[in-house]
């Protein structure tokens, strides 16, 4: 161990082994899909006839290839039981047969006779099968037993008790029942009478209440009776069946008896009535928590004491709805919610503690939610105004924010529920490690609380204004603090800046009922983002706003000096140029491209203002052209060049095309000056710079309209400026040696040339015999075949002189 090899040679050696190895399972894998493959094919060969003996490479024939053959489908316990369910199903038929349909073919003794033997041997047969061992063929003649004594039940109630009414014998025959059932099934330790015997149970109180005509209280507090005693049952049972036909029966008389009780409760017209009913539910919640306290298992227990804490709010509230004024309720409910937070002082397990906590929590959502309609109303309600701007302050804010729509009803005491659900979550965020979350849930809340307060109110409308910009002045300094508070942007301070953003929306819609108070605002929250822009932290949110506020206010007031919306544009047109200047100022920094397109977006709405008069639509297409250009000059923004090479030539079709003018050179020959002076200058300081990136696309934009408009033009004035123009272009490629004025100056040459010729050589074809084209092609055919490989040798020379040129 101690010689060992360099490192390389170690790899080598190392390498070598594992290619072994993969060659070696190679092998062996082969081998083994080949044995697979014979087994399988030895497998499904038919087998030979007894005595013969086994085929050769066949699977060797012997008692364990018999068994493997004679292998069972199923298990012997498995056929027993279908077998006897099977048989106790086709008897109970028979039974019931026998004494709903041949009834009536003996008498009185004979039926009781019948009846009492089938009953009584179907009840003792059981005890003989137990003794011998054979449990399971009890289970099924007990079940027999079981259906025999419901049909005796029925046949005692047609001959014995015919006067007696069908729901209250039905009452008593199932307690009779269920009783027998479950002392039949304890003396006999059967599996399934006990089961029966405890859904049984849950029908005489309902029933018995039913046939005396009980009203709908009785009947609830006859359900939520049966629930007490089928939790009791679940809680005392031993047996798993046991306990899931209690559950299952306490779990849907309790539902549907709360359910019950809440409908009572909350129709109830008075408070007598309603008080009723709440008793009904505190007996619900008290059956709840005692369940909860001796559930063993901790999720069940807390689900109770939330559903116990449920009924009682529901119970007080609802004594509350008739007792005070409507708006009251819902406070009313987060009242009796905050007073089971009390439990968390109370000796009461800790899971009880949680569920009643947990449906305080409930309790609150819903009130929130209750909230809702009011705080969306306020905030999407003011959009409304922009249809018909500056129609007239309205009285109130109310009558701004719900204009033409009725305001949701009870709605005085929205800000006092959503501010206690605030402050209970600072409150409880102090305690809880999820506190930044808790916090800006909170803070959202007391956000809406306030600005659905003037709404609430009905404050006067200039009031509700001043409302509203002082919550956004507040929430900019909520921000700012928080940021000193953590030093950095915290979740809490982006809540409060998204928050302001949004009021500042909200009270700038609300404005435009008067146009007083549009410019007004307007000008207060152009000023008061602009000031906030000032951190670098909040300048990526407040730059833009403001930037958006004066879009608005540049509006504002060209429609107040009663100028058009083409001339409007020039006072929008302020804001793209503020905005490159801020961004060039504040170049690297993450508020430089919100602010750029803030900036863009102004302009675009300037070009929209502007399109009906094509005069001042080129007015305001160059001077987006000067902002994109004064933005190019910047090093990291030179692609914003492109946008100012298309915005000042369209500045200049906009001004032809309104002059009327149709003749194409004025467009482009505009545009090919300076492209060339730029690619001039370029070529300059950049000698690697081709010659169709620096002049072609000049050039390209005079002789290509202009050729076209050749083609079309009868008149010979145009074709010959074109080819005097191509002409001296061709001869500066060549002399300068550049490439794309050399092959652009050709070739415009020569579909000029061929254009002016054109009708001549059609004189001059249709002039020859028909015999003389046919025979020019054959002879030009000939010539270039003769010279085919001059010809290719003269092209390539061509091509490489033209790749040597620039």
């Amino acid at each position: 161990m101690t010689n060992l090899p360099p490192p390389a040679e170690e790899l080598r050696i190392l390498d070598a082994e594992l290619r072994q190895l993969d060659l070696r399972r190679a092998v062996l894998l082969r081998r083994r899909a080949w044995l697979v493959h014979t087994l399988r094919a030895a497998a499904a060969a038919p087998r030979p006839a007894q005595g013969t003996g086994a085929a050769p490479g066949g699977p060797p024939a012997g008692p364990a290839a018999g068994a493997a053959a004679r292998r069972p489908e199923t298990t012997a316990p498995g056929v027993q039981n279908v077998l006897l369910v099977l048989g106790g199903v086709l008897l109970t038929i028979a039974a019931i047969a026998f004494t709903l349909v041949s009834w009536g073919h003996l008498g009185i003794a004979g039926r009781s006779l019948v009846l009492g033997a089938l009953t009584v041997g179907a009840l003792g047969a059981p005890v003989t099968l137990l003794r011998r061992g054979l449990r399971a063929t009890a289970e099924a003649v007990s079940g027999l037993a079981t259906a025999l004594t419901v049909l005796d039940a029925y046949a005692l109630h047609e001959v014995a008790f015919t006067g007696a009414d069908g729901v209250g014998y039905a009452a008593a025959a199932s307690a009779v029942l269920a009783a027998l059932w479950a002392a039949y099934g304890v003396r006999l330790g059967l599996f399934h009478p006990l089961p029966l015997a405890v859904a049984t149970a849950h029908l005489p109180l309902l029933l018995w209440a039913i046939a005396v005509g009980a009203g709908p209280l009785p009947l609830t507090a006859v359900l939520l009776a049966t629930a007490a005693g089928g939790s009791a049952v679940a809680l005392r049972a031993v047996s798993a069946p046991v306990r899931v036909v209690a559950v299952v029966g306490a779990l849907g008389t309790g539902a549907v008896g709360v359910l019950s009780a809440g409908w009572l409760c909350w129709s109830a017209s008075d408070p007598g009535s309603a008080a009723r009913a709440a008793a009904l539910l505190v007996v619900a919640a008290a059956v709840a928590l005692m369940t909860g306290r001796f559930v063993p298992n901790r999720e069940v227990a807390v689900a109770a004491a939330a559903a116990a804490g449920l009924c009682l709010v529901a119970g007080s509230a609802g004594v509350l709805r008739v007792s005070v004024p409507g708006e009251w309720t819902v406070p009313g409910c987060q009242l009796f919610a905050m007073l089971l937070l009390a439990a968390e002082r109370t000796s009461l397990p800790l899971p009880l503690r949680q569920g009643l906590v947990r449906a305080a929590a409930a309790v609150q959502g819903f009130a929130v939610l209750w909230a809702v309609p009011l705080v969306a109303g306020s905030v999407l309600g003011p959009a409304v105004q922009a249809v018909t701007p500056w129609s007239g302050a309205p009285r109130t804010v109310r009558d701004a924010v719900f204009a033409g729509v009725p305001a949701p009803a009870h709605a005085s005491t929205v800000p006092l529920v959503l501010a206690v659900v605030a402050a209970a979550l600072v409150v409880a965020g102090r305690r809880t490690p999820r506190r930044p979350a808790v916090m800006v849930v909170a803070l959202v809340l007391g956000w809406a609380a306030v600005l659905v307060l003037p709404v609430a109110l009905q404050l006067p409308y200039t009031a509700g204004l001043v409302a509203q910009a002082a919550m956004v002045v507040a929430a900019l300094g909520l921000a700012v603090r928080s940021d000193r508070a953590d030093g950095g942007t915290s979740p809490l301070a982006l809540t409060a800046l998204l928050l302001a953003l949004l009021t500042s929306v909200d009270l700038a819609l609300l404005s435009l009922a008067s146009e007083s108070a549009t410019i007004g605002v307007l000008v207060t929250l152009t000023v008061l983002f602009g000031a906030a822009g000032r951190r670098p932290r909040h300048a990526p949110f407040t730059v833009p706003a403001a930037l958006a506020h004066a879009t608005a206010l540049a509006c504002a007031l060209g429609a107040s000096a009663g100028l058009r919306p083409p001339h409007t544009a020039l006072l929008v047109l302020v804001v793209p140029a503020v905005a490159a200047l801020i961004a060039s100022r504040s170049s690297g920094s993450r508020a430089t491209v919100p602010v750029e397109v803030a900036g863009a977006a102004a302009g675009l709405l300037a070009l929209a203002l502007a399109v009906p008069d094509p005069p001042m639509l080129a007015l305001v297409l160059s001077l987006n052209g000067v902002v994109a250009a004064a933005t190019a000059l910047r090093p990291e923004r030179r692609a914003v060049g492109w946008a100012a090479a298309v915005l000042l030539p369209a500045a200049a079709w906009v001004r032809l095309a309104a002059w009327e003018v149709g003749t194409p050179e004025a467009y482009t020959l505009p545009v090919t000056g300076p492209a060339l002076v730029v690619g001039y200058l370029r070529r300059r300081r950049d000698t690697a710079v081709s010659s169709w990136t620096a002049y072609g696309p000049g050039l390209a934009a005079t002789l290509v309209p202009s050729l076209l408009a050749a083609w079309d033009d009868q008149h010979w004035l145009r074709p010959l400026l074109l080819g005097v123009a191509a002409l001296a272009v061709t001869l500066v490629g060549a002399r300068l040696r550049l490439q794309a004025p050399l092959v652009l100056g050709a070739g415009v040459l020569a579909l000029v040339a061929m254009h002016e010729l054109a009708p001549y050589l059609t004189q001059v074809v249709g002039a020859l015999p028909r015999w003389v084209p046919p025979a020019l092609a054959g002879l030009v055919l000939l010539v270039l075949g003769a010279t085919y490989e001059h010809r290719l040798r003269d092209a390539r020379r061509l091509r490489e002189a033209l790749g040597r040129l620039r």
